[in-house]
């Protein structure tokens, strides 16, 4: 998870956690969870560690931190391919084209998994015959 700390105003929403701040912080005090106070806040707020926290609160705040978008773009894997395409040789567009337009993409795959079988093997009988 990416977030450590968390207040009690944080955890109030959550199923089997009292309904107010103040009941958190007794619970949190009852059950002796981490806490520090909070920084650049007036006052005596605290909050509270993620690894004192009860075991289903913790899955709880799993399920609702919001995913980090670490995808790339779509145009960014077209301009990959596309530079690569550009690499080639005339005569190995020319394969390529061929060969997809007769076999189609699924084929394309088809043998490049069987090479990576293959690779997988020859490399294997490298590092065991070492």
């Amino acid at each position: 998870m990416k977030k450590e700390w968390y207040t009690a105003k944080e955890l109030i929403n959550f199923y089997e956690m009292p309904k107010t701040p103040q009941g958190v912080n007794i619970k949190a005090k009852r059950e002796g969870w981490i806490s520090r106070r909070k920084r650049g806040v007036q006052g005596k707020a605290v909050e509270y560690h993620i690894n004192s926290l009860p075991e289903s609160l913790f899955e709880q705040l799993s399920l609702h931190e919001p995913e980090v978008n670490y995808q790339t773009k779509l145009e960014d894997k077209y301009l990959i391919w596309r530079e690569a395409y550009y690499q080639l040789a005339p005569n190995e567009k020319n394969k390529i084209m061929n060969f997809i337009l007769r076999y189609g993409l699924s084929e394309l795959v088809k043998l490049i998994n069987e090479y990576d079988i293959i690779n997988n093997r020859d490399n294997k009988k490298i590092i065991n015959n070492n």
